[in-house]
């Protein structure tokens, strides 16, 4: 295992400052996984339930990557995901029990998860992490990019036929 002590890798945190990079992006996928699910349970359009399935099962792979991160390098992997998260997801249920769950409302939901998704991205590679971390994290990020692309791009196909 690589010696992450601020030491042993110059211009590189230390473990535990590394686990909390990783550990604000695993409730960040976490939250994704939990979100697109809970879209995919409320929205009526079968494209796009399997959509959002798709999304949540790769939030999921990218939590379990995140997880293992963190356990290997000494790091407790906690269970969930954030409150701002959880209101989210009660947001897009409210959404779906008075009956505006339209594609267009679950789209703009998961566009504003998925713009707090590319944000925390985005500051976790400005921090300075280990090269092998880097590069988990640079992958992960361009798959929320693209995540978010396809989410936006749905909702303005949506938003025309409105």
């Amino acid at each position: 295992m690589p010696d992450y002590t601020t030491a042993g890798n110059p211009g590189t945190t230390g473990s535990d400052e590394v686990v909390d990079v990783l550990d604000d992006l695993l409730e960040n996928a976490r939250d994704g996984e939990y979100g697109f699910k809970a879209c995919a349970d409320e929205v009526n359009s079968t494209q796009l339930k399997q959509v959002f399935q798709d999304r949540a099962s790769q939030c999921a792979a990218a939590a379990s990557e995140l997880a293992q991160l963190i356990r290997r390098l000494g790091g407790k992997v906690d269970d969930g995901g954030t409150v701002s998260g959880a209101m989210h997801r009660g947001w897009v249920h409210v959404k779906g029990s008075l009956g505006a769950d339209s594609a267009l409302s679950m789209l703009e939901e998961c566009e504003r998860g998925e713009d707090a998704a590319v944000a925390r991205y985005r500051k976790a590679l400005k921090a300075p992490i280990p090269a092998d971390v880097r590069s988990v994290v640079e992958r992960q990020a361009q798959g929320a990019q693209r995540n978010h692309d396809q989410i936006k791009a749905l909702r303005d196909q949506m938003r025309a036929k409105a």
